[in-house]
């Protein structure tokens, strides 16, 4: 076999391809590490705290100003203004200043103590989501807060003892146990899918580009020569130096992840590489899919990019798979990075056997075996050297 021909050749020119081409320096290496850093210092406090809401007092008696200090001693929540009408509140609101208003009306006090029931009414920004959701939380518990305290002050009057009056202040006591993620860090559950997605994204499109830029270029014979006319051969040449590259960006997430910010990872190292490993080569199994299918370079890079994108939202870990339409729940699995996710959280969070995972790993597998029965197609485009612009 001539040093000229064979996988070693095909992979020592793929690699003078990436050094040399800046497209694959700032896509493959550069975008990756961007992100990582990005995405990590906007979510480096776990979870967001000190939300600016507004609030109108127009009682303004000790019991409504402890009130107000109760809930600015919540964490989540600041209160940056008080004393304004609810008009200047709504303004501020509107122009983003704060997300929140709450609403203490006049009176308040008496008619609490007189048991005319008073309304406390607040306002959450959730075109906001989860500052939106957060600061409902907070409001909420104040509100309950307040109606708990109004009502032991008013028994407390009527001579009765606190340990009569609690059980029917609060028949049923709440113990809540968060699992898997008990800080409820939003950095625990966001970055350890969203950078796998964005690597699933530049996996994909950098497959289709490795193949379609040979035949762009009218370089598909000349590669088909260097394989020995063996499109195996191709394939994994072509192929090898990005799983080398992206296999070592893993390793870079893991290590960030697992071992310099301490996220959980109860089934150790092994279950949680191989299950990026197997994202790696089942993205790249289905951009040789896309390019199979579509038989156009422009056409199937565009698609690469959307199946990338669509990946975030169908994936599960915002909205639930199971709550979407029963077509989308079932196409979600055609997608590498629902396997991923469901192999994360059943390997990094809840730390359960292997076994129970293996299924998932077949499925991320399965897309390299079914790139296999493509690679005729792949063979006849780089031989006709066709590209259709």
């Amino acid at each position: 076999m001539s040093k000229n021909t064979g996988i070693l050749a095909i992979f020592r020119r793929e690699w003078l391809r990436i050094a040399s081409s800046k497209i694959c320096i700032w896509g493959i290496f550069a975008a990756p590490l961007i992100c990582l850093i990005i995405f990590l210092w906007m979510m480096s406090s776990g979870l967001p705290s000190r939300i600016p809401i507004a609030v109108v007092d127009l009682d303004n008696t000790t019991t409504t100003r402890t009130l107000i200090r109760q809930l600015d001693a919540f964490e989540k929540t600041d209160i940056k203004y008080k004393k304004l009408s609810f008009k200047e509140a709504r303004l501020q609101m509107e122009r983003m200043e704060v997300y929140a208003v709450l609403t203490i009306p006049k009176d308040f006090t008496k008619d609490a103590v007189s048991g005319n029931r008073p309304k406390l009414v607040y306002y959450t920004n959730n075109a906001f989501l989860i500052s939106g959701s957060l600061l409902f939380q907070d409001l909420k518990t104040i509100s309950t807060l307040a109606s708990a305290s109004v009502g032991l002050q008013t028994a407390e009057a009527k001579g009765l003892t606190e340990n009569q009056i609690m059980p029917i202040l609060q028949p049923i006591t709440i113990d809540s146990h968060p699992l898997a993620n008990p800080w409820l860090n939003y950095s625990v559950y966001l970055n350890n899918v969203i950078m796998p997605g964005i690597l699933q994204l530049i996996i994909l499109m950098f497959t289709v580009s490795c193949f379609g830029s040979e035949i762009k270029s009218g370089s598909g014979r000349d590669l088909l020569a260097m394989g020995n006319g063996s499109i195996v051969k191709v394939v994994a040449g072509k192929l090898l130096p990005y799983t080398i590259i992206y296999t070592g960006i893993a390793l870079l997430f893991m290590s960030v992840f697992y071992y310099y910010n301490r996220f959980p990872l109860q089934s150790g190292f092994l279950p949680m590489f191989f299950n990026y490993f197997c994202l790696i080569l089942a993205a790249q199994g289905a951009g040789v899919i896309l390019l199979g299918i579509f038989r156009n370079y422009r056409l199937a890079l565009s698609l690469a990019s959307l199946i990338g994108m669509v990946s975030f939202s169908i994936t599960g870990f915002s909205f639930p798979a199971l709550a979407m339409d029963g077509s989308l729940s079932a196409i979600s699995n055609f997608f590498p990075l629902r396997h991923f996710f469901l192999i994360y959280i059943d390997q990094a969070l809840n730390g359960i056997p292997v076994g129970y995972s293996m299924y998932r790993y077949a499925a991320l597998l399965a897309f390299v075996l079914l790139s296999v029965f493509f690679y005729g197609v792949i063979r006849k485009m780089l031989n006709d050297n066709v590209y259709e612009g």
